[in-house]
């Protein structure tokens, strides 16, 4: 993937001068994420609160205290501006095409653990978006994790990734992230192989491939086998794939995200069109 041929975006954050994490524990990042996935699979809660949770429990977290614009010096910190630069680039054109203005968001950059408007997080859930900052969360670390505990690697899978991160905030920006809010308030099902969750989770994915299809068509900067590398990304994040690894059996009562095959087949439906009218998980009869 040629990713230089992007503009890099000025809303990256280093926060990395201070690492986070839970005192007194001796997990790695791995096995504190298995942990919380069993969990999660167990008991239907979300994992990043039963991580907010364990960081009560266990004290006060030390988390980043400040922050910086990122050092576009770092390799892999020019390469999350150069794919943050190419979403910003797309979402506020197909805004502007629907008479909309797109806000970018902020990509915070940071290490072991860290706290948001949505409370604290270890680096054990991954990148996340949080609705109450509008800003994405991402432990370069995860890339390292995706090669070696999912067979995920790639630039165009970690891009993805960021895309998707960004589609949430999308979400936000359309009201999507209101509506799961009141839905949560109101009882409605969120967890589960047709849950709410799984849906809002699809439509991000779809949102990803949809940058990815513009994108393709400014830069045409992918080369062979960067398409796959974003797939298998994807189908190596599925709930079912995951509660297999994790547990030796899949619950579909406890999805979250999607299967493997759902998160590859709207990713690649965004891609193939590129139109976000054709992301409407919500209604879609089938996922």
């Amino acid at each position: 993937m040629r990713w230089k041929k992007a503009r890099r975006s000025d809303n990256v954050v280093d926060a990395r001068g201070r690492s986070g994490g839970f005192r007194g524990g001796r997990l790695s990042l791995a096995g504190v994420a298995v942990v919380v996935v069993v969990i999660g699979l167990l008991s239907g809660q979300d994992p990043l609160q039963i991580l907010g949770q364990l960081a009560n429990q266990a004290g006060s977290p030390t988390t980043q205290q400040s922050s910086a614009p990122a050092n576009g010096d770092d390799p892999q910190v020019a390469f999350v501006q150069s794919i943050l630069g190419d979403t910003e680039d797309t979402w506020r054109a197909l805004f502007q095409q629907a008479g909309a203005q797109y806000r970018d968001p902020t990509l915070v950059l940071f290490r072991g653990g860290v706290r948001s408007a949505c409370g604290f997080a270890s680096s054990a859930v991954g990148p996340f978006y949080c609705p109450g900052d509008r800003q994405v969360y991402l432990d370069l670390q995860f890339f390292d994790e995706m090669a070696s505990r999912f067979s995920a690697a790639g630039d165009f899978a970690q891009a993805y990734v960021i895309a998707h991160e960004v589609g949430h905030h999308v979400q936000t920006l359309l009201g999507v992230s209101q509506q799961m809010q009141a839905a949560r308030q109101r009882g409605a099902r969120m967890e589960g192989d047709n849950g709410l969750l799984v849906r809002q989770e699809l439509q991000a994915d779809c949102f990803a491939g949809v940058w990815a299809y513009h994108a393709q068509q400014r830069h045409e900067w992918l080369e062979d086998g960067d398409l796959e590398d974003a797939l298998n990304a994807a189908n190596a994040i599925g709930d079912d794939r995951l509660q297999q690894q994790s547990q030796g059996r899949v619950v579909p009562d406890a999805f979250t995200h999607g299967t493997s095959a759902q998160r590859v087949r709207w990713f690649r439906s965004g891609f193939e069109h590129g139109d976000p009218a054709r992301c409407d998980t919500f209604k879609a009869s089938r996922l």
